[in-house]
């Protein structure tokens, strides 16, 4: 808007009287500077929006790296775990004159360490007698068995387990060739 500044006066108190006479806009100049002014607000409102939804999009994008890294690590730890499980599951396989209460404990132990396993998604899934999956299975030895149709698992040499239904670790096997 423009404005002109008259004389100042200075009445009885000492105070200062400024007169102002404004010249007005015409209402073609006030409606375009309306308009401009609401074009530069859309403006800011956009880049404000973008700036929340970029903010928003990257919160999402950390969380998920760092919940994928989280995830990776859980998952060393697990199968060094699966490995202990594996030299439980021998131990107990191959002990026969031990103590039988030792060997009493150390079942306890295996339990335990299997239902700490499985309250974090993993479970053993079972192979024998199964036809042989390359998704599930890592076929290790074909033994001839006349009694079961080719392709079937005859054993188990190391359990494979499932995280959350998904592969974590496939199962060793035999099969029969």
């Amino acid at each position: 808007m423009k404005s002109k500044v008259h004389d100042s006066k200075e009445d009885s108190d000492g105070i200062k009287e400024i007169g102002l006479c404004q010249n007005l806009l015409q209402p073609a100049d006030l409606d375009k500077d309306i308009n401009e002014l609401r074009e530069q607000l859309n403006q800011e409102r956009d880049r404000h929006l973008r700036a929340l939804a970029d903010f928003k999009n990257y919160r999402r994008r950390t969380e998920r790296e760092g919940n994928k890294v989280a995830e990776a690590g859980k998952r060393e730890i697990i199968l060094q775990l699966l490995d202990v499980i594996d030299d439980f599951e021998r131990t107990m396989q191959w002990t026969n004159n031990i103590d039988q209460q030792f060997m009493a404990g150390v079942r306890i132990i295996y339990h335990k360490l299997l239902a700490l396993l499985e309250n974090q998604g993993v479970r053993p899934f079972d192979s024998v007698g199964k036809l042989f999956t390359p998704d599930l299975h890592e076929a290790v030895a074909v033994t001839k068995d006349e009694d079961v149709e080719p392709g079937t698992i005859i054993e188990d040499l190391r359990r494979g387990y499932l995280w959350n239904n998904e592969l974590l670790r496939p199962a060793q096997v035999r099969v029969a060739g």
